[in-house]
């Protein structure tokens, strides 16, 4: 399938192994449902996924007219990098995406692939980033706790951004993200780093990063308490249901798990069975395969 070079197609960007190809087909599931009038391409960073382990995304994306392109990243490519089982060199994939996708794709839409769609993502594509690398949201709850904690190990002073929803300038960070600056703040701080690749982004780039409303754009499933009760009442189910975009099931318990306990659980096994219906491949079971 030829890429669509038109501006005005959304580019999907996701980066994962290959236990995680099925969560890949329900988040494309949920794409195609909610904004069937938009037809994305979507682009795979991986290291070591088989050609014949990606047939049936390759056959989920052209039935839903998806532009699908996997792209292999060399391990030479890392050479330098600090890489361990605590840091593997995946964890570097989204950050340094602009350098392994075409110079012609100018932004794209990093998405986790734990994540539902539920409304278009045209809002967020067409949003002006100011000049920024990314725009990203922040979870910081009903306390600024969390948030002061993150401040103070990175040194930071601006809200700690989760790295599972990311609107990224490519243009901007083929010219000010350099590879072996992000290579040496790991040799660096690698003993004080939490969560890694997304520790890295709020280090180095969170002041170049434009503000996400999360509740929209990276809505954090464990807390529709917290969401319900920071709107004073507002964001109600129903409210969800129509303005939120991004379901995000942070953390890790599952909803494809046995024993997920979270408000939303339900709604992902529906989206698991209906990429059942449109695939014919079962969707229950392991990470590793549908059947």
């Amino acid at each position: 399938m030829e890429q669509n070079q038109g501006q005005d197609r959304i580019q999907i960007l996701t980066t994962l192994d290959q236990n995680y190809l099925p969560r890949l087909q329900v988040l494309l599931t949920s794409l195609s449902i909610n904004q069937p009038a938009e037809k994305p391409d979507i682009w795979l960073l991986h290291s070591r996924i088989p050609e014949e382990a990606l047939i049936p995304v390759t056959e989920l994306c052209s039935r839903y007219g998806f532009g699908f392109f996997p792209v292999q990243i060399d391990g030479t490519s890392f050479q330098d990098a600090p890489v361990s089982r605590q840091y593997p060199k995946e964890m570097y994939y989204r950050l340094l995406a602009a350098q392994f996708l075409p110079r012609d794709l100018h932004r794209i839409i990093y998405l986790d692939p734990d994540i539902l769609v539920i409304n278009p993502l045209r809002p967020l594509w067409d949003m002006d980033m100011k000049g920024n690398l990314f725009a990203a949201a922040s979870h910081t709850g009903m306390t600024e706790l969390a948030n002061n904690i993150n401040q103070f190990r990175l040194e930071t002073d601006h809200d700690y951004y989760n790295s599972g929803v990311l609107l990224m300038d490519l243009d901007v960070a083929r010219n000010e993200i350099d590879a072996e600056e992000i290579f040496h703040y790991v040799r660096k701080h690698g003993k004080e780093l939490l969560l890694p690749d997304q520790d890295v982004l709020n280090a180095l780039y969170g002041r170049k990063t434009t503000d996400l409303d999360d509740v929209i754009w990276n809505y954090d499933t464990r807390n529709y308490n917290t969401y319900l009760l920071r709107s004073a009442g507002a964001c109600d189910m129903d409210w969800v249901m129509q303005n939120t975009a991004v379901l995000h099931f942070c953390g890790r318990s599952k909803p494809w798990q046995k024993g997920y306990i979270h408000r939303f659980g339900i709604l992902y096994k529906h989206y698991m069975e209906l990429t059942r219906r449109f695939s014919g491949i079962s969707c229950a079971g392991r990470d590793r395969s549908f059947r």
